[in-house]
């Protein structure tokens, strides 16, 4: 018993270890290539990335993909790909940020109804894709892609032409500013009493308490209840789903209903806490970069968090190439490097379980 817990042990490790390496043996050649040290390259990321500030901007960039992945992972639990987290973000953060200037209501409530029309608009979007889904059998991968290409072309002109506070002269079109009882307080005070400095380039945003909250929702609900069962059964299996009395289709709707709920949020951390408005300079491939930390987290709250702060960490601490002349998009190979490898490593370990399982009922087999 105890041999058979350390192989265990020692598989869950082979994975995520031959990933890494595999990763750092890419990303190495992409720095020669550039005739530049790969260890310049490392030292210089380590020695930037976990400065003080650095690591806050790390926070705040690991947030909305962290609330984007969670968005993806409840399709990928249901057998399917929600593409079109990108659209339902943006489309979510902009309608959040233009009605919620539209009143002021106490600070947690104001906060709460952005938030609600934010989910309202991401999930509405989304069950187009689903209606398409079930009642005509439209695959979500086409009909998600087709509507991040309307998503971005509906808000860049409702933005210009509707949504656009025209009193500010300025050429960055944005919505009116958020009312100060609709921005989220960021986590400074609490980080000044644990001894953190304040930072030239601002605090760690306040959302990233909610989406702890909501990454601890995500694990209970789809771990620990009949909704979660059925979700995950769905995915595994729609025929034998609906046989033991799931209705696969109603689930199929809900799960992409519910994953544009939650995209909905991911645009939020900046609005509610940097910016205040929807502008022009919204962050854009939040969405498309939350599918890789998914897939890489494996669709696990814990595994999603850790991915999302190291492509966080990557993104932030690869500005300090230009300081050596090396290109900052260099990253961007370590990401992939880093996907790639993850995706392969798992699948070869997978297949190896599936192996040893069999080896091992047949051998039970001829006992």
């Amino acid at each position: 018993m105890k041999k058979f817990k350390l192989s265990a042990v020692l598989l869950a490790i082979a994975a995520p270890l031959t990933a890494a390496v595999v990763s750092i043996i890419i990303s190495s050649l992409a720095v020669l290539a550039t005739k530049k040290s790969p260890m310049d390259a490392y030292t210089t990321m380590w020695e930037f990335g976990t400065t003080s500030a650095s690591l806050m901007q790390m926070l705040n960039t690991a947030t909305p993909y962290y609330i984007a992945a969670i968005a993806i992972a409840i399709t990928f639990r249901a057998g399917l790909f929600n593409i079109g987290v990108e659209g339902q973000l943006r489309l979510g953060a902009m309608f959040g940020a233009y009605l919620g200037a539209m009143f002021v209501l106490p600070p947690v409530i104001h906060i709460v109804a952005i938030m609600v029309i934010a989910m309202t608009i991401g999930g509405l979007w989304a069950a187009i894709a689903g209606y398409l889904k079930v009642k005509r059998g439209v695959s979500e991968v086409i009909s998600t892609i087709m509507l991040n290409a309307l998503a971005g072309g509906l808000s860049s002109y409702l933005l210009a032409n509707r949504f656009a506070d025209r009193t500010t002269a300025s050429n960055n079109l944005s919505t009116k500013e958020i009312p100060a009882s609709g921005q989220f307080p960021d986590l400074m005070p609490l980080l000044n009493k644990l001894g953190v400095e304040d930072q030239p380039g601002g605090g760690v945003y306040g959302m990233l308490i909610f989406a702890v909250a909501l990454g601890i929702t995500f694990w209970f609900v789809v771990s620990r209840t009949r909704f979660g069962f059925e979700l995950r059964a769905t995915g595994a299996n729609p025929i034998a789903a609906r046989v033991s009395g799931v209705n696969s289709k109603r689930m199929t709707f809900i799960a992409l209903a519910l994953s544009g709920a939650v995209a909905g949020l991911a645009g939020l951390p900046a609005v509610l806490g940097d910016t205040h408005a929807f502008n022009m300079g919204f962050r854009t491939g939040i969405g498309f970069t939350a599918i890789a930390v998914a897939l890489l987290g494996r669709n696990s709250a814990v595994g999603m968090a850790i991915s999302a702060l190291l492509f966080g960490f990557l993104e932030v601490s690869s500005r300090s190439l230009e300081l050596i002349d090396i290109a900052p998009e260099t990253y961007v190979i370590m990401q992939g490097s880093i996907l790639l490898s993850s995706v392969i490593a798992y699948e070869v370990l997978r297949r190896y379980k599936i192996t040893l399982q069999s080896k091992e009922l047949a051998k039970a087999v001829e006992e």
